[in-house]
């Protein structure tokens, strides 16, 4: 226990760094700021122009530039403020961050406008249309540089809350896996709390247990935590529960409450106080709809626009790959989409003519037959060409064709062969309620390296939680790893 109480004293706490953290942010919004509305004052009108405002005679009364650049960027600051853009629950942690930010800027951009005419103030339009849209831009592309920086410092342990589980062992076990597996959220676990008897550690895992849950305060602060996590326990009632937030210190301790659900994604959760009840509404994920004609349009329009702009280096791989190997210019195979339809998906070939017949030898020889994912390891069957375009996911350009045509989406789980289909359990099949896309969220998270399961839990979080948003994010993160190739795609 006394290593445990070292710990705690060397380790600064949520209300530590997350004061450090936000006074920090706040500081690189104020120069962004600056930088963002004074520099656009300057291009745009000078440093000491001024102009007509207030009712009455323009020849009167006249407002610096300086003055609402001044005004400008202190009521931007304070927006950010009240939106709550620089809580430690949203630095660092999904897209709800991007969303206050750009939240903010909106409403402090309608404000302006109100004010400007009531008190007649005639702000160039150019100032106010480059210095909003602009000052959202530079401000995201700075808290996403915060965001690599925390994302560092958490992967190696700073900068987190440090968390004691509290619950039945199985439901401590599922969310020290899912908080283990992203350290990027700021969770870091000191150790857990359970009913019962048993071993020093949670099995097979480095997790310090202690048993009992009456004393579940005072464990938490022997291992040096600041945040309780109550995961499930028939032994935690609501009045125990209660007791526990009744002692944790105001302000330096944290108590939250993990349900029963993984892998849903923010917009779908919406929690309303009803009598006294925190209930928590969980949106069913609808595959019909606005938002399925808005992503259909956008891949008619950013597929036609890549196929055009691309046609040079699609001209230009088809004539390598035809000039290096004997057979034809693209791979064509049948594929599962939609509703369990097939379809017959194009690719660069980028194997010898022929040896896809080879596929069920290889897979069996590396033992991975019985897996829905059929990758086979230093593949002996591509060309030196073909592994090149691989590398860059070259061979992956004509399914734009696919995507123009309905068949696949820009963005969706990545379709497979009717064999491996056949190998889904109920909640693979869940990936087949999308359109299947030419990148995905499994890719961008680690591509050939994941294995099936984690594959699999990507794209069915994908499935249940996909936005018009999330799409470009994924998009954004394909073209990173396109320019900076790692391992090959499916």
């Amino acid at each position: 226990m006394v290593m445990r109480r070292f710990y705690a004293a060397a380790t600064m706490t949520t209300s530590a760094w997350s004061s450090q953290l936000a006074r920090r942010v706040r500081i690189t919004d104020l120069l962004v700021l600056v930088w963002v509305v004074f520099g656009t004052q300057i291009a745009w009108v000078g440093l000491d122009y001024s102009t007509p405002g207030f009712s009455g005679s323009r020849a009167d009364v006249t407002v610096s530039y300086t003055v609402v650049s001044f005004v400008i960027v202190i009521a931007w600051m304070l927006a950010l403020e009240l939106y709550d853009t620089r809580s430690p629950r949203v630095l660092g942690v999904g897209s709800q961050e991007y969303r206050a930010v750009a939240d903010s800027a909106l409403r402090l951009f309608g404000l302006v406008a109100i004010a400007a005419f009531l008190l007649k103030i005639d702000i160039g339009r150019g100032y106010v249309l480059i210095s909003f849209p602009l000052g959202v831009v530079v401000l995201i592309f700075s808290r996403w540089m915060w965001r690599q920086w925390l994302g560092v410092q958490r992967r190696n342990g700073e900068y987190s809350s440090r968390v004691l589980l509290v619950g039945s062992r199985d439901s401590v076990m599922v969310i020290a896996r899912e908080l283990e597996r992203t350290p990027e959220a700021g969770y870091r676990i000191a150790g857990a709390c359970v009913p019962g008897h048993g071993e020093d550690h949670l099995p097979g895992t480095m997790i310090p247990a202690e048993y009992g849950l009456d004393h579940a305060l005072a464990v938490m602060r022997d291992f040096g935590a600041d945040t309780m996590v109550i995961t499930s326990s028939d032994e935690l009632g609501p009045e125990r529960v209660r007791e526990l937030s009744w002692g944790l210190i105001p302000g330096a301790e944290h108590l939250v409450v993990a349900p029963s659900l993984i892998d849903i994604g923010g917009p779908r959760i919406h929690t309303r106080p009803v009598a006294g009840l925190p209930l928590m509404h969980i949106e069913t994920p609808k595959f019909e709809g606005r938002k399925l004609v808005a992503k259909r349009v956008f891949d008619l329009i950013v597929s036609f626009a890549l196929i055009v702009v691309l046609s040079p280096a699609l001209a230009f791989v088809a004539i390598v790959v035809k000039a290096t190997s004997p057979g034809p210019i693209f791979f064509r195979q049948w594929r599962i989409g939609k509703d369990e339809r097939p379809f017959n998906m194009l690719k660069f070939r980028s194997m010898a003519d022929g040896s896809d017949s080879q596929l069920r030898e290889l897979i069996a020889a590396q033992g991975t037959d019985s897996t829905p994912l059929f990758k086979v390891a230093n593949d002996p069957r591509i060309t030196p060409i073909g592994r090149f375009i691989r590398k860059y996911s070259l061979d992956e350009l004509p399914q734009l064709f696919n995507v123009f045509g309905g068949s696949m989406s820009l963005v969706g789980p990545r379709p497979q062969v009717a064999a491996e289909v056949e190998l889904y359990d109920r909640g693979a099949h869940r990936r087949l309620l999308v359109q299947p896309g030419m990148t995905g969220l499994w890719q961008v998270s680690g591509r050939s390296s994941l294995s099936w399961e984690e594959s699999v839990r990507l794209d069915l979080y994908y499935v249940e939680n996909w936005s018009i948003t999330g799409d470009f994010a994924i998009l954004w993160r394909t073209f990173r790893a396109v320019l900076a190739p790692g391992s090959e795609t499916g």
